[in-house]
C-alpha cells in the first residue's frame, strides 16, 4: 500500500516538473504552430478511431469478394451455371421475341396506361388506336395516339411510369401545346407504339 502511494507521489512530482517546460514549448509554437499541433492530434484520433477499424473491414470484404469470385469461376468451369450456357442464334432470337407480350394482351396494356394516368392526375381525352400487322414481320405494332392534359410534372411522371410498367412500349412522337404563358396545364399529344408478339 505504501509502495503505491510512493509511486503516485513520484509521478505527480515528475508531472509538476514537466508541466512548466511543456507550457514554455507550447508558447514558442505561436498561433499557427498550435493550430498545426491541434490538427495533428485530431487526425491521429480520427485515424485510430475511424480509419484503422475500417481497414480491417475492408480486408474482410476483399477476402469475401475473392472467395465469391473463386466460387463463380468453379461453377462456370464445371458447367453448373446457366450463364455459362451459350445460346444459338435461333434460341437468342426466340428469347428476344418471347420478351414481347402476346398480341391478344393489348386491352390489358391500355388499361395499365389508363390507371397510370389516373394515378398521376393526368386527363386522357379520346384516344385513337390502330393495329399494324405486317404479314412478314414477327411483331405487330399497336399505334396509339393519346391526347393528355395536365401539369408538366404530372405528364412527365405519367410517361416515366408508363415506360416502366409497359416495357414493350415506345413513345415515338410528342407534341406540346399551352393555352397561354400563364397557364400551368399543358395539352400533349403522345404517339405511342406498343410492340406485340404474334
Amino acid at each position: 500500500m505504501g509502495g503505491c502511494l510512493l509511486k503516485t507521489e513520484i509521478l505527480q512530482t515528475q508531472l509538476s516538473q514537466l508541466m512548466p517546460q511543456l507550457r514554455w514549448q507550447l508558447g514558442r509554437l505561436g498561433v499557427f504552430g498550435k493550430i498545426g499541433l491541434g490538427l495533428l492530434v485530431a487526425s491521429s484520433i480520427y485515424f485510430f478511431s475511424a480509419a484503422l477499424p475500417q481497414e480491417s473491414d475492408l480486408q474482410k470484404l476483399k477476402e469475401r469478394a475473392e472467395t465469391l469470385q473463386m466460387q463463380a469461376l468453379s461453377k462456370q468451369s464445371s458447367g453448373d451455371s446457366e450463364s455459362g450456357v451459350k445460346m444459338s442464334g435461333d434460341q437468342a432470337l426466340q428469347a428476344f421475341y418471347d420478351f414481347f407480350p402476346r398480341i391478344d394482351s393489348s386491352p390489358f396494356w391500355i388499361r395499365e396506361l389508363v390507371q397510370i394516368a389516373k394515378k398521376q392526375g393526368v386527363e386522357l381525352s379520346s384516344s385513337e388506336y390502330r393495329l399494324v400487322n405486317d404479314n412478314d414481320a414477327r411483331l405487330a405494332r399497336y399505334e396509339m395516339i393519346l391526347p393528355v392534359k395536365g401539369k408538366y410534372s404530372q405528364i412527365r411522371a405519367f410517361m416515366a411510369d408508363a415506360l416502366v410498367a409497359v416495357p414493350a412500349m415506345a413513345i415515338s412522337a410528342i407534341a406540346i401545346k399551352r393555352e397561354s404563358v400563364a397557364s400551368e396545364k399543358l395539352e400533349v399529344r403522345l404517339e405511342i407504339n406498343l410492340y406485340l408478339n404474334k
